[in-house]
């Protein structure tokens, strides 16, 4: 059973993943505008698995006996300068999100709360690749600097990313 405050931070984390989710739906908007179909469809590939983990989380309160309680999702911003500067805010906004991860495992550590421990440890592998992966398309981007071309086959490269799946 879930103590009172595991159940508050686990609901806060469903609001910090679907934010995530209209985050990249913000960012697949400003990649369709600028007509990079690969880097939009990455987004809202990124997008979709935010939901994803959303909903696990909160399969997982409602199958403790918690009640998930929904809160007002933050407006994402909608404009940037550059592929390369979306892409900086990607990166730390995973880096945010691994902090809050972090911080659940914490709770339930603390509370002595094994089911919830385990259960977390699923985000915080997954939060490991999320930083890697972003952090090479990150490289990538410095590495292409202005070459029109560079982005042209990096854009090619992102539109081959799959839907997710989460187990």
């Amino acid at each position: 059973m879930l103590s009172e405050k595991m159940i508050k931070a686990l609901n806060e984390q469903i609001n910090a993943e679907m934010y995530s989710a209209y985050f990249y739906l913000a960012m697949n908007a400003y990649f369709e505008s600028k007509s990079l179909a690969g880097f939009s469809h990455w987004m809202r590939m990124q997008a979709q698995e935010e939901m994803l983990h959303a909903m696990k989380l909160y399969d997982y309160v409602n199958g403790c006996g918690g009640q998930v309680v929904l809160h007002a999702i933050a407006k994402p911003p909608a404009q940037w300068h550059s592929p390369r500067e979306v892409f900086a805010d990607v990166l730390s906004h995973e880096q945010k999100v691994t902090g809050l991860i972090n911080n659940l495992m914490n709770l339930a550590l603390d509370e002595r709360d094994h089911a919830t421990s385990g259960f977390l440890q699923w985000f915080i592998a997954e939060q490991v690749e999320e930083e890697a992966h972003v952090g090479a398309v990150v490289d990538k981007l410095k590495l292409i600097g202005a070459d029109s071309s560079g982005l042209f086959v990096l854009d090619q490269e992102l539109a081959k990313r799959l839907p997710p799946t989460v187990q």
